[in-house]
């Protein structure tokens, strides 16, 4: 009888440490959004500070991402993945950079433009990854 399966301890371990950098980088920044329009009502100095204290979050959230991201697909045998699942990783890889990159311009911004156009652009990134990783994993 064969049904469904315990993950190794690593297994469990790289996959709770992805799942967790998520929740901060996506989580996060749905939940930071959610909170700007209270945060500018107590001027723009807390809203800086609140953006400064996620930044200080997200980023080492996003490197633990980057680095089980590599961890989850060395674990996978790409070799024997489908043109498909492999076209999805391709797109994935490619969302995340777009979401690093653009959260990065997001934050040196100084304009309300760029502001707007950077956090919008690094939620939507953010939120593909995140659907991609879930097809991802099967």
């Amino acid at each position: 009888m064969s049904g469904p399966q315990l993950a190794s301890a690593l297994d469990a371990t790289r996959l709770t440490l992805h799942v967790l950098a998520a929740t901060v980088w996506v989580g996060g920044q749905l939940t930071v959004a959610g909170l700007l329009p209270t945060l500018r009502g107590f001027g723009a100095e807390a809203t800086r500070s609140v953006a400064g204290a996620f930044g200080r979050l997200q980023w080492p959230a996003y490197v633990v991402l980057l680095a089980t991201g590599i961890w989850n697909v060395t674990a996978v045998h790409v070799g024997q993945a489908s043109g498909t699942w492999l076209a999805v990783l391709y797109v994935k890889v490619g969302v995340v950079v777009l979401a690093g990159v653009s959260a990065y311009l997001h934050q040196r911004s100084t304009s309300t433009l760029g502001l707007a156009l950077g956090g919008a652009v690094t939620a939507v990134a953010s939120l593909a990854a995140l659907a991609l990783g879930v097809l991802l994993a099967g």
